[in-house]
């Protein structure tokens, strides 16, 4: 038996209601599972304060109720390593100074086979961006590292996220199915297959919500169901946010459509009950956020709520009551909360906040005579994955290996900094590392065409991934301010085009509009701009540009005039809500952003943060 058909003996996958798949299932289904064979490692997981479905009301075991135990986490996003700084801790206490170091998938998986000791009935699951925006040791090989470790680690199901959609679907689908990319052998920074194979996920990829418009047919199967044995079967409906077309780039999804998600969800709930399958689980890709500044196990059993805006509220209100539990994520956020289902009875929804530094156990009762959980025993706690138990030794060799292969790349020293350059923002919006991106874009000349060159460059903020940190040496030979790829990549770790386009003055006055109005009403999205581009804003009355405030080296723009600037293909696809870029004329690939980052960096070392005096917020 293969790696892969191992793995889902006993789980049987299909796509949307036509149940036709439009990328083929990865192997046949098996009648019934084996049960796995039990760690007998001692759980040391730090266990949070307990959750229920209805606390107090645990039905008592008999004959008639099985154990099922599900692992779940979120948005791991390919840290492979221990995550540094605060994407590498988690709050413990009632302070935000009370913090514990968290989160690697050496540890990762040894709390895994801990928790699992004991349980003959287990099964792990995600919740989407298990890859993108990820650390150079798993990105620079399109983020095959991270399926080899969720491989290894016993992942069973995920939902995609958006972020699995970074470099489009079909090289999604590829990650589930295998094979090679032919890249030029590390052109770009980038090398599949440097083993010379890549077999692709054991687990299974949902994409429920997620048709392509030609065919009608998800990209990916829209469920899957685990048989445990003895008449026990759990389906599991994946789901990506509905709005993922609007935050990644268009020509990765072009052709896609991404439905609804109570829609897409509901409407399957009978495909999977007449199979014969009464206990459902989603695992879909949008969260909610807890209150700030609090504990991991705060919300919701440690007396927090899930502030009201929250898009998975509504989201879970509305689910079928036939749906027993929601694995959640994209918030980054840690809690077990209780949100009523359609018909009043309270329903398990659980996050486990971001790059392995937690996951969730839920334990539940399987009535075999309703064929179905039994909604009030179902019990869930977020686990802390500390850094105190073995590593995982298969994990630590996967990591070795692609460390060693990645070290050539990682560590060439591009310049050196004088002082941290930070992507916090002042209140106008404006941060010293976002005003750096944006000059060495504008600095970029892959952009210029015909001879005409841009005169500015908008840089998204959520483009902006870390911090260029001073006293930051992981290398023999790094210096205090030196920086690494690996470090400049970590900021734009995203492999995105530049893009020149023209735009009118008045489209560059509804770009800066867009960034308060409409989609970026409720979180306002303030762009990076380059050195020479002023201009003042206001949220008082109506929010937006101050009229006449836009210039170019002190030049006033005139809104019927044309310009040449330059961006991402992420903002000019309209990404983020910034649909005035869409409109742009005369487009113009260049080169990677981080390429144009790292030159930018060797040009000008060593580099200093330069005045926050680009974008004033008046009252």
């Amino acid at each position: 038996m293969s790696r892969k058909t191992r793995r889902f003996a006993g789980a049987a996958v299909a796509g949307a209601c036509g149940l036709a798949l439009a990328a083929p299932a990865l192997a046949a289904p098996a009648p019934a599972a084996s049960p796995s064979a039990a760690a007998t490692v001692a759980s040391s997981a730090t266990p949070a304060k307990a959750a229920t479905a209805k606390p107090g009301a645990a039905k008592a075991a008999s004959p008639r109720n099985v154990d099922v135990q599900i692992l779940s986490f979120n948005d791991l996003h390919g840290n492979l390593e221990p995550p540094t700084g605060s994407s590498g801790r988690i709050q413990v206490g009632p302070t935000s100074t009370e913090t514990a170091d968290a989160g690697g998938v050496e540890y990762l998986a040894t709390h895994l086979k801990q928790a699992r000791a004991g349980h003959r009935n287990t099964v792990t699951v995600a919740a989407g961006d298990m890859v993108g925006a990820s650390p150079l040791l798993s990105a620079a090989f399109h983020d095959e590292p991270t399926v080899d470790s969720l491989n290894s680690l016993g992942l069973d199901i995920t939902a995609v996220g958006n972020h699995e959609f970074d470099e489009g679907y079909t090289e999604l689908q590829r990650l589930q199915k295998g094979g090679c990319i032919d890249d030029g052998d590390g052109a770009n920074n980038q090398n599949s297959c440097p083993d010379g194979a890549f077999e692709g996920a054991d687990f299974q990829y949902l994409a429920a919500n997620v048709v392509e418009k030609s065919t009608g047919k998800t990209i990916l199967p829209s469920y899957a169901i685990k048989n445990f044995g003895n008449g026990v079967r759990i389906g599991f409906i994946g789901m990506t946010l509905k709005d993922t077309a609007n935050i990644v780039t268009a020509s990765g999804v072009a052709g896609l459509e991404f439905k609804d998600e109570v829609q897409t969800a509901n409407k399957l709930v009978p495909v999977l009950k007449a199979k014969g399958v009464n206990a459902i689980v989603v695992l879909i890709h949008q969260g909610g956020t807890p209150p700030s500044g609090t504990p991991y196990y705060y919300t919701c059993q440690g007396g927090g709520q899930l502030d009201a805006t929250s898009p998975i509220i509504p989201i879970a209100q509305k689910l079928s009551p036939a749906i027993d539990m929601v694995v959640s994520g994209h918030t980054h956020q840690p809690y077990v909360c209780n949100i009523p289902d359609p018909s009043g009875r309270d329903r398990l929804v659980t996050s486990a906040s971001s790059f392995g530094r937690l996951y969730t156990e839920t334990n539940l009762k399987y009535d075999t005579q309703r064929n179905d959980i039994a909604r009030t025993s179902v019990q869930g706690s977020n686990m802390v994955v500390t850094r105190v138990v073995p590593k995982d030794a298969a994990q630590t060799e996967l990591i070795n290996r692609f460390k060693a292969l990645v070290t050539p790349i990682a560590s060439r020293v591009l310049g050196q900094i004088t002082t941290d350059i930070v992507r916090a923002q002042n209140a106008a919006g404006e941060s010293p590392l976002g005003d750096m991106i944006a000059d060495a874009q504008l600095a970029d000349d892959s952009t210029v065409k015909d001879g005409k060159v841009p005169v500015v460059a908008f840089m998204n903020p959520g483009g902006v991934r870390a911090d260029l940190v001073y006293n930051s040496q992981k290398y023999p030979g790094e210096n205090p301010g030196d920086v690494t790829f690996e470090e400049a990549f970590t900021v734009q770790p995203f492999n995105n085009y530049l893009v020149s386009m023209d735009l009118t003055g008045q489209e560059i006055y509804d770009v800066l509009n867009q960034q308060v109005t409409g989609a970026n009403a409720a979180s306002n999205k303030i762009l990076a701009v380059s050195d020479g581009f002023t201009y003042s804003w206001t949220k008082t009355g109506t929010p937006g540009v101050v009229d006449g405030s836009v210039a170019i080296d002190g030049v006033p723009v005139d809104k019927s005039a044309t310009y040449r600037i330059s961006t991402n293909n992420f903002l000019s696809d309209g990404g983020d809500g910034f649909a005035a870029f869409q409109g742009g004329d005369d487009k113009f690939f260049g080169g990677l952003d981080i390429d144009a980052f790292a030159d930018y960096l060797e040009a000008n070392s060593p580099y200093s943060p330069q005045p926050l005096d680009r974008i004033t917020l008046v009252p």
